[in-house]
């Protein structure tokens, strides 16, 4: 049976790719990007299978103008992927306060707006599935990305608990984290003015990591896509979606540090409850 997708950021990278493999199994898909050209020997290639529109996530208004039109020009959407994102790469004190801005605009408030904006939609034809691309990172954190990491863990807290406010009208989530993976992430990271002072700091270890290339990518981005396909066709998915070996072991670890690191300080927190 086929579906109908809604995609944000489509011109590039996992976006692409899985408007790409959707529609070469015959799905419909409405696909968001921010040139309107981007697409151009898709819908040659597709015709009406394919709706472009034009959208730039930091726009709210046009958040809601473009999630209304595609849902009138093609009525019922069964998945929403909301995977449009921007990377700044720089230690906290590096970055400046528009590329602050941005990230959050781009990452968190352009996720939690496209998310508010289908939510009536989707509960007037009764449920759907939306899919939060996140990362690992939404559940690590490295130097020199603290903000980015700011809202991939920012915006898997919205999912978590907008998952439950919504699971009565039919509507599920399912938040994907990849690790590293062959995109075009690292060339299009946004980088900050670098600081002297970082240089012989963790943040300054990673930066030389980035540019010499010594850091392993081993997710492959189009079994990434099949693997983020596979779970978003499941009848009940899991609400996280690790992908690929790096972002497997990385929050593996991270996830048994924090819950020994709890566990050491158990007294100490029923220490905090009332005596009576």
């Amino acid at each position: 049976m086929t579906k109908t997708w809604f995609i944000t950021g489509t011109s590039t990278g996992l976006g692409r790719l899985l408007t790409e493999r959707l529609l070469t199994r015959g799905d419909r898909v409405v696909a968001t990007v921010r040139r309107p050209d981007a697409l151009e020997t898709l819908t040659a290639q597709y015709g009406d299978q394919l709706l472009v529109l034009t959208l730039d996530v930091t726009d709210t208004h046009a958040i809601k103008k473009v999630v209304t039109d595609a849902f009138q020009r093609v009525g019922n959407i069964d998945v929403v992927v909301s995977n449009a994102g921007y990377a700044l790469f720089g230690a906290a004190e590096e970055a400046s306060d528009a590329q602050i801005e941005r990230q959050i605009a781009t990452n968190l408030m352009g996720s939690i707006q496209l998310i508010r904006a289908v939510l009536p939609h989707l509960r007037a034809q009764g449920g759907g599935r939306i899919v939060q691309v996140s990362s690992e990172g939404g559940q690590i954190a490295y130097p020199n990305f603290s903000l980015y990491h700011a809202t991939k863990w920012g915006i898997e807290g919205f999912v978590e608990s907008v998952a439950q406010e919504v699971a009565p009208f039919g509507i599920d989530f399912l938040i994907v984290e990849p690790g590293p993976t062959g995109t075009n992430f690292v060339d299009g990271l946004d980088r900050a003015q670098i600081m002297a002072c970082y240089e012989d700091t963790p943040a300054g270890d990673v930066r030389r990591g980035v540019a010499s290339g010594a850091f392993a990518i081993k997710g492959d981005a189009a079994r990434t896509v099949d693997a983020m396909i596979m779970t978003a066709d499941m009848q009940h998915p899991p609400l996280r979606l690790a992908l690929g070996s790096t972002a497997y072991s990385s929050i593996s670890q991270a996830l048994s540090q924090r819950l020994s690191l709890l566990e050491n300080q158990k007294d100490r927190a029923l220490s905090a409850d009332r005596l009576n």
